[in-house]
């Protein structure tokens, strides 16, 4: 990737400085000589000259030019990771910073996070030339897809978590999703229940819900269960139907896609007089920290946050110093029992 001309002048300069060529105090050529130089707009030139200044390399005096600053060393240019989630402030998503934030400490990369959106007003050229790498949160696969792909161009480090792009070459840190929806399905079915249904939140279907799902579906026909819920269900699962299909169905265990469906349908099963875990039990999925406070508190499967951070974190900080791209990895998860089962 070639590099920018005003990025080839700013390191001419701070060559010519470091060497003496430009002593102490010495004038830089004008803003007119340096387009004629380089070839370049004033535009251009002028760029080149405010980033000195504001490195505090150079001063400038209104109508005489620009000089050399007391000399300083040169600062380092700091090793920068744009860390991306949906939603900065989202409880539903686990600490993942926790895991991240050693590893760059130790590599000594400062880390910037912020939501998705930062990259609305952001070109492929834009992070390329303020970061190092970027380890980014898939809510949507389809989100960004313009601004990835041309980063992939560039062979830009990327880490997707949560989910895999597949038009993308960039390597995944996800969750066992499938696995955690088996173990959740196992584990009611080891608690005697035979009618275990599986509760959708959102009106789509992500990708990590739906391997939830199908490690549940896989979990009923190893059990030999008699029942299991189908895609079609889904569309009955309003506020207002969720409970009506539990009746009609005969349930006594389910497995929600995450914590906020479970917590909300706990709150409704209390609502319609269906005591938790006497008639129902319920199990989440995710572990975040209102499951354990919840009346009763909700067993789940736990994802390994911090364990994808630092995975995530490490496949990253190699990729960008040694050059090798990571492959996929998937990080186990592991069930938390709680009071919101019981034995049937």
């Amino acid at each position: 990737m070639s590099k920018p001309l005003y990025k080839k002048i700013i390191d001419d300069l701070l060559t010519a400085i470091e060497t003496g060529q430009l002593p102490e105090n010495a004038q830089l050529p004008t803003e007119k000589e340096l387009s004629q130089t380089y070839n370049v707009s004033r535009i251009t030139s002028k760029r080149a000259l405010t980033e000195l200044e504001n490195q505090g390399l150079i001063y400038r005096i209104q109508g005489k030019g620009s000089y050399v600053q007391k000399h300083k060393p040169r600062k380092k240019k700091v090793s920068r990771i744009l860390f991306l989630i949906p939603f900065v402030n989202d409880l539903s998503l686990g600490n993942f910073n926790e895991g991240l934030a050693p590893v760059t400490s130790e590599h000594h990369y400062e880390v910037i996070m912020s939501s998705a959106e930062f990259l609305i007003n952001k070109q492929a050229a834009d992070i390329i030339e303020d970061f190092d790498g970027m380890i980014y949160y898939a809510h949507n696969t389809e989100d960004f897809l313009d601004t990835l792909f041309e980063l992939s161009i560039q062979q830009f480090p990327v880490i997707i978590l949560d989910k895999k792009i597949h038009d993308l070459p960039y390597p995944t840190v996800q969750s066992d999703n499938f696995s955690g929806g088996a173990m959740a399905t196992n584990y009611l079915a080891a608690l005697g229940h035979q009618r275990i249904a599986y509760i959708f939140g959102e009106p789509t279907l992500p990708q990590s819900v739906r391997q939830r799902y199908l490690g549940y579906i896989h979990a009923t026909k190893e059990q030999h269960l008699s029942f299991h819920t189908a895609l079609t269900d889904k569309q009955a699962f309003s506020n207002a139907d969720v409970i009506a299909y539990l009746r009609e169905n005969e349930i006594t265990g389910v497995v929600c896609e995450n914590d906020l469906v479970a917590i909300s349908l706990m709150n409704q099963a209390k609502r319609a007089n269906i005591d938790i875990p006497t008639q129902l039990s319920v199990v989440g999925f995710d572990n975040i920290q209102a499951s354990s406070l919840i009346d009763p508190s909700l067993t789940t499967i736990a994802q390994d946050f911090k364990g994808m951070g630092k995975l995530a974190g490490t496949m990253l900080i190699e990729w960008i110093e040694k050059k090798v791209i990571p492959t996929d990895q998937q990080v186990s998860v592991k069930q938390i029992i709680r009071h919101s089962t019981k034995e049937t």
